[in-house]
């Protein structure tokens, strides 16, 4: 099993912007030296706790200060651009970051962004497929362009001409182009269906229950067979907000303490759930009461903690319960205490994922 950094990123509304974006290079610097294989992060115009803006610009300053691990968009918002715009964007990244990309996209994210951007009526899935479609289309073809659609256009013809390169668009590095991902957080996410319908590699977020998690699968691989192939579940990826310290005792203090960054980042994601009136998809368990959802219950279930034995038998048991998939999304969280935010990714790299997949390999000897 692979191990990535999944990173909304989230910090306290009022931390200095610069010190917020420094942690966070930091972070995925820390990641590429203990040999993390992904860092992903996420794309929010509205929030003064998430305020990365745009991921292929942060991870533009990374690609130099980090040697191997690859930058995963998590996701591209594409209902808010224009499809060619994300397709020439994407393309000089790729090639920035020498083939290290894979293009997680999605319909949208923090409500203030639909709000702001003009997208919260809109049929968002239907112009994120729209603008896959186009993007592709661009990226395979040369002009003169003259794609129609629903919701945009991508011309080009009265302006080629190939003796000076003029009309023609930046096409990317990996060829037909870098692999597509998209997240989901709904149980049974149609978001799946659509990604097992287009082969696109399938993620499954941090702050949802087990048997949602399990659902998605569910959902991947049933519309996989519909369209004649075998679904991979190393292509699965499963974000968990984790926490390793050196005892059991330390790690449950760490996740319960008020204001840490556990506590203050479920109490942050169950505030816009409740606001939006959305507490359905994340209870604990199926058909637990939305109503009487705490974000306490969301810190306590969904954050996996203790000591690297620990963690390793937890991981073990969510394994067991939804199944096989093949990388590890440790869920960045805000550095309260930065030493040991660093030491928690240090055991989870070096302790936890080695043991963890000597008793994968056993397991799979044994079967």
């Amino acid at each position: 099993m692979k191990l990535g950094l999944f990173m909304m990123p989230l910090h306290p509304p009022k931390k200095p912007y610069a010190e917020a974006l420094s942690e966070d290079c930091e972070a995925v610097i820390v990641a590429d030296e203990l040999g993390y294989d992904e860092a992903w992060c996420g794309e929010h115009y509205s929030s003064a706790g998430e305020q990365i803006t745009n991921p292929l610009i942060f991870f533009a300053s990374l690609v130099r200060a980090t040697k191997n691990i690859r930058f995963g968009t998590g996701v591209m918002c594409l209902p808010q651009y224009h499809p060619a715009v994300v397709a020439g964007q994407a393309a000089m990244f790729d090639h920035l970051s020498g083939g290290r990309f894979i293009m997680g996209v999605g319909p949208g994210g923090l409500p203030s962004d639909f709000e702001l951007l003009g997208t919260m009526d809109s049929d968002r899935n239907e112009m994120m497929k729209e603008s896959v479609d186009m993007i592709r289309e661009i990226w395979s073809g040369s002009p003169p362009y003259d794609i129609k659609g629903k919701y945009w256009n991508v011309c080009i013809k009265d302006w080629v001409y190939e003796d000076i390169g003029l009309g023609h668009m930046c096409k990317p590095l990996q060829q037909p182009h870098p692999t597509f991902a998209i997240s989901a957080m709904s149980p049974f996410s149609s978001s799946h269906k659509y990604a097992a319908q287009e082969n696109f590699d399938p993620i499954s977020a941090n702050f949802i229950g087990n048997w949602s998690v399990k659902s998605h699968w569910e959902v991947y691989a049933e519309e996989t067979e519909k369209q004649g192939r075998v679904a991979d579940r190393e292509r699965w990826r499963v974000a968990r907000n984790i926490y390793v310290a050196e005892t059991d005792a330390e790690a449950e203090a760490h996740v319960k303490t008020l204001g840490e960054s556990a506590d203050f980042y479920y109490e942050y994601l169950y505030k816009i759930f409740d606001r939006a009136q959305m507490k359905g998809p994340f209870v604990v368990n199926q058909g637990d009461d939305a109503d009487s959802l705490k974000y306490e219950d969301l810190r306590d279930n969904y954050v996996i903690a203790g000591s690297p034995d620990t963690v390793v038998e937890k991981l073990l048991a969510f394994r067991e319960e939804v199944g096989h998939f093949g990388t590890l999304l440790h869920t960045a969280q805000d550095w309260v205490q930065p030493d040991s935010m660093k030491r928690s990714m240090e055991l989870l790299a070096k302790e936890v994922m080695p043991k963890m997949n000597d008793a994968v390999g056993e397991k799979s000897a044994a079967e």
